[in-house]
């Protein structure tokens, strides 16, 4: 079963009197519970193309059906509220809030949703830091965190509102192999254990053994 349907997708971005055409009449299917690599050059459109799935970017073109919704046909709180309740993001810069401590940056998306108690919202973020790791880092700001810490800090906020998606933009380009290679080890287990998709963009071959589908592209277009 697919969770992601994407149907001749176009992304085009004016550049003065230019057109860059980031993405060119992209098809691809991703099915629920995948461990995919979006792989290419800088600059060949990984990142727009997570960003146009993870409903932070629109099509010029083309369809893109996520989990059942043509976000064409959506308004923008509604791509927000399904972008939410739906899609845990990883970021290569982390996008940790620098005046938060751990645990309270992992508590953030579940206070932004409002569902829960304060006591259910902290009791899920304690226990997912604990899974990833940070169980004795929880008091400790972004700034007194290494890089892994910070990264899983940001894989435990990603999960935290259990999505049915995460969108990984990088998530080893700063880092170190050997810290990379655990990341990508806990993302892999978290993917087995919880069912969680996960897409990860990447330009580092060593990444590649991770991932169980791999697809290619290059100045926009899917490579076969």
């Amino acid at each position: 079963m697919s969770i992601i349907q994407i149907n001749q997708v176009t992304k085009d971005y004016p550049l003065g009197d230019t057109t860059v055409h980031a993405l060119r009449g992209i098809d691809l299917t991703i099915d629920a519970g995948a461990f995919m690599s979006i792989v290419g050059p800088s600059g060949s459109g990984k990142t727009t193309l997570l960003n146009i799935i993870g409903c932070i970017d629109h099509a010029t073109s083309g369809q893109v059906i996520l989990d059942g919704h043509d976000l064409a046909e959506l308004s923008d709180d509604q791509r927000t509220d399904l972008r939410l309740h739906n899609i845990g993001f990883i970021f290569q810069s982390f996008n940790l809030i620098p005046v938060l401590n751990t645990l309270e940056n992992v508590e953030f998306p579940l206070l932004l949703k409002g569902r829960a108690s304060t006591t259910d919202i902290r009791r899920n973020a304690e226990n997912l830091l604990e899974k990833v790791g940070l169980k004795d880092h929880m008091n400790h700001r972004p700034s007194e965190l290494s890089g892994g810490q910070r990264q899983r800090v940001a894989i435990a906020r990603a999960l935290v509102t259990q999505p049915k998606l995460v969108l990984a933009d990088e998530p080893t380009a700063n880092l170190d192999s050997e810290t990379g290679q655990t990341i990508l080890a806990l993302m892999q287990e978290l993917n087995q254990k919880e069912k969680v998709t996960f897409v990860f963009s990447t330009h580092d071959a060593d990444v590649l053994q991770y991932a169980r589908q791999i697809v290619k592209i290059r100045d926009g277009h899917l490579i076969h």
